[in-house]
């Protein structure tokens, strides 16, 4: 972490200490970071390297000191924030390999992901990390998009990442997921403990499965209030299934219905997405199997939340009736998302702060649509195709240099604190300058005659002239 009141200020102090390491190569990466952290004040203008070995950060840190901007550069500033919103990604975000670096990585990751295997497994027909971790292209690498293995990943690669930020002092004021990242957002609340939610998880993985075929989900470029209207011919065949934002609804039902009606919205010139999911989530297909699970979760122990949950169901914050309700969260399988109410409630909360737990930045995209105002953070813990160690440091360097606080131990463990160059302080200079052809004429240095009636007159002093 570096600052200075001004941009070149912290150019210069990433070139300082890119000159110290370069001349230091015993000194710690964990040493520096920590002494940088926890010795210095955070000043106006911000910045943070992030890298996963040296020469990773002295490479960023010379990015920096040239006042370039690169993967490993992250910038921030001192304004206000808010209070912080942790979202959790629902199904369609899953992507093979998700978490895999982060759990040959990060002890606390893969602790975490350990332990929801050993609930998990026994009730899914494959152990997950076989589905999750197989090699590309494989027959169990393609079982990562049946819904029992889909919603069982993300709630695993999520409540991992969330120790993960948990484990370094990074605890948001509210939680917000979307379909089954909810039911993540409960159990990290503390609705359900981990042997409960994993009980949940799986049955509604299994239910939501067994739901009747031939069902589709699509996102469309329109309203809510457009689509119901163009709904309206389609009887029961077609749902609103989410509400992402403005102009951002999904629909769910009958595949041969639901590609009507994306055919209509790509007439008129509408984006049009399908989504990789088996069924139609969210809508009448579901009537089937509410009942059963209700039946299936109604011996789980449900507690009062410790942490603030957005509701899939209401848009508002979550009762602890509703949470502890089975027939809360069957109602959460079968009604729409009104995910875009849910981030205006939080807007009108305080929230400024925004942090996507999950495979890829997929809901911090939709929350920027769904904001009255500029947001003041919106960061991904993971991004397809990045790094995953890279990516989550980013995201812990961006709350830092927001004004969050984590537990440097934690971030630095065993880390000692160490003697660092000092504040570049940018030096100006403000002799006057006289010429060099008459070094005694003070008229160059704005030294001139008064020409004031008293100062300019002749004036006999008393005592020293006799009088």
């Amino acid at each position: 972490i570096l600052s200075g009141h001004d941009e070149r200020a912290v150019s210069a102090q990433a070139e300082r200490l890119h000159a110290y390491a370069i001349e230091h190569p015993e000194a710690s990466a964990a040493d520096i970071g920590l002494s940088l952290a926890t010795e210095r004040s955070l000043l106006d203008h911000r910045a943070a390297v992030v890298g996963t070995d040296r020469d990773e950060l002295l490479s960023a840190l010379g990015e920096l000191a040239r006042g370039e901007d690169s993967s490993g550069v992250v910038r921030g500033g001192a304004t206000a924030t808010g209070r912080t919103a942790v979202l959790l990604t629902g199904q369609g975000s899953q992507r093979q390999g998700m978490g895999r670096e982060l759990y040959d990585r990060s002890p606390v990751f893969a602790a975490s992901f350990d332990a929801i295997c050993a609930q998990l497994d026994g009730q899914l027909p494959r152990p997950l990390k076989d589905v999750l971790f197989a090699p590309e292209g494989s027959e169990d690498a393609a079982l990562i998009d049946r819904t029992v293995f889909t919603q069982a990943a993300l709630f695993a690669v999520e409540t991992s990442l969330f120790r993960l930020f948990e484990a370094h002092g990074l605890v948001p004021d509210y939680l917000i997921g979307h379909s089954i990242g909810e039911v993540t957002a409960a159990h990290l609340a503390g609705v359900l403990d981990l042997a409960d939610a994993c009980v949940l998880v799986a049955h509604r993985g299994r239910l939501m499965q067994s739901a009747r075929a031939g069902g589709a989900m699509a996102a469309v470029q329109a309203s809510e209030d457009e689509v119901r209207e163009a709904l309206a011919t389609f009887d029961d065949a077609v749902a609103v299934a989410g509400v992402n934002g403005p102009n951002a609804t999904v629909v769910s039902g009958d595949e041969d219905a639901v590609e009507r009606l994306v055919a209509a919205w790509r007439e008129q010139g509408r984006r049009t997405k399908r989504l990789p999911v088996s069924h139609a989530f969210h809508s009448p297909h579901m009537d089937g199997i509410v009942d059963e699970f209700v039946t299936a979760v109604s011996g789980l122990t449900f507690r009062s939340p410790t942490i603030p949950v957005v509701s899939n169901v209401t848009g508002t914050l979550a009762t602890v009736d509703q949470l502890t309700s089975p027939a809360y969260w069957a109602r959460h399988i079968r009604e729409a998302v009104p995910f875009a109410d849910g981030v205006r409630y939080l807007e009108g909360e305080g929230v400024t702060e925004w942090l996507e737990l999950g495979p890829d930045g997929v809901l911090v995209a939709l929350v920027e649509d769904c904001l009255a105002k500029e947001a003041g953070s919106l960061a991904s813990a993971l991004r397809k195709g990045a790094s995953e160690p890279h990516t989550v440091g980013a995201a812990m360097a961006r709350a830092v240099l927001r004004g969050s606080g984590p537990d440097w131990a934690a971030v630095f463990p065993g880390a000692r604190r160490v003697d660092l160059p000092t504040y570049a302080f940018q030096h100006r200079r403000y002799w006057l300058e006289g010429p060099a052809e008459a070094p005694g004429d003070a008229t160059a240095l704005g030294l001139a005659a008064a020409d004031h009636p008293l100062l300019g007159a002749e004036v006999a002093v008393a005592d020293r002239d006799g009088y």
